[in-house]
């Protein structure tokens, strides 16, 4: 029987979404190839598993999609490919998971971030795709075909299909640089400069508070922006503060600071207790030293220390005033981190110049997936689980055409 040929698909750059593409493609209707410009690929994928190496979250699916900004753009992909999809896809591909107290879900624990990857690596050398590393790519020629660098000098390459996976602009000592918006530029395709995303902020401590708490975390927390919370924790650093409870109000402080040159966030220093609990317990300590009756809510030497570094004696005096701070504590924030010092960034291309099936709308036969599309998340598994969703996602798309 005569049987049509394949179709070719060039997929540029082999982190988390271009895996999951290529893993996604039947390789019955395409020949897909992979072009990274280092020299192993996933190079971010697994330095992000030295710290912590959370594949994704637990969380229920509608609150899920909230998290990410805008949420709307990322929701088809997600219901498509669900955090529970994702883990019954890692465990059918070898990689048994477990949900930590946090409700991240994590490899098991003899499973390291290249046991992952080297998963990845062998469903797609079965699926016959070709990885072809030292490939940078350096935008298109006259005839739209794409143009690579290697070691042995240029290359073109003309696919059927480009898929684009180039990544943000955050730890660039991976590869991960943003450089390639240049070659978008060339084609008129509305970008957005890169900004840092789940990162540390920069507040100007009080200097004997900074020399006594730097390191320390403020745990069982919850902070505030703009009407968005996230509770968790913490750490007080020389610059500021980070973590995952600041990473998660990325978006607000982001517009704060554009807009006002600072930013205020607030902190529930005891988030399971009422504003009417702490008075009543501080008032029932009576001319007790105010730092003892602080001992009645059990708050850390660390926040009773920020308390006294923001507060004025008066205030900490004052047990009506104390009980609203440390419910409703300001910090000001005045900068934040570098890209290069950023776990994430939001930026690149602007998502009006997609289609609803990560299409460039100016590009036809070319998409575009993953971090380098201006959308943001917070840490804890949600980055990782959208570029699994995308890639999965346009995966199934191309196998209908």
């Amino acid at each position: 029987m005569f049987q049509s040929m394949k179709k070719s698909i060039a997929i540029i750059g082999s982190g988390p979404a271009a895996l999951m593409l290529a893993a996604t493609l039947d390789e019955n209707i395409f020949d897909v190839i992979i072009y990274e410009r280092n020299f192993a690929p996933a190079r971010k994928f697994l330095v992000a598993g030295d710290g912590g190496f959370n594949l994704t979250h637990s969380e229920e699916l509608e609150q899920f999609i909230l998290r990410y900004t805008p949420s709307r753009f990322l929701e088809n992909s997600i219901r498509s490919f669900t955090n529970q999809d994702l883990q019954k896809w890692l465990k059918d591909t070898g990689i048994e998971t477990f949900i930590g107290t946090s409700k991240r879900v994590f490899p098991l624990k003899e499973i390291k971030p290249i046991g992952v990857l080297n998963a990845f690596l062998d469903k797609l050398k079965n699926k016959n795709v070709q990885i072809k590393t030292k490939h940078e790519w350096q935008g298109w020629n006259d005839k739209k075909e794409l143009v690579f660098k290697n070691e042995s000098g240029p290359l073109i390459v003309k696919a059927d299909i480009v898929v684009f996976a180039l990544g943000g602009a955050s730890w660039s000592k991976t590869g991960s640089d943003g450089q390639w918006t240049q070659y978008f530029e060339k084609q008129n395709i509305d970008q957005i400069p890169f900004q840092p995303s789940n990162c540390a902020f920069h507040i100007n401590w009080d200097k004997f508070f900074r020399a006594n708490a730097e390191g320390q975390p403020l745990k069982n927390i919850s902070a505030s922006c703009d009407g968005k919370e996230k509770k968790g924790e913490l750490v007080i650093s020389k610059f500021g503060i980070e973590g995952g409870a600041v990473y998660a109000l990325s978006p607000q402080i982001r517009k704060q600071l554009s807009e006002n040159k600072t930013a205020t966030i607030y902190i529930d220093l005891k988030p399971q207790l009422t504003l009417e609990t702490i008075q009543t317990k501080l008032a029932s300590t009576g001319n007790q030293n105010v730092s003892n009756a602080l001992q009645e809510i059990k708050l850390t030497k660390v926040q009773v220390a920020l308390l006294k570094s923001i507060l004025s004696k008066e205030d900490f005096s004052n047990t009506t005033v104390l009980a609203e701070k440390i419910k409703h504590l300001p910090l000001q924030i005045s900068g934040m981190a570098t890209i290069d010092e950023s776990i994430s960034t939001v930026g690149g291309i602007a998502l009006h110049e997609t289609d609803e099936k990560f299409q460039l709308k100016k590009l036809p036969g070319h998409y575009a997936i993953g971090e380098m599309l201006d959308w943001d998340a917070p840490t804890g598994g949600y980055l990782l689980q959208a570029c699994f969703s995308m890639g999965n996602y346009l995966g199934k798309q191309l196998n209908k055409i």
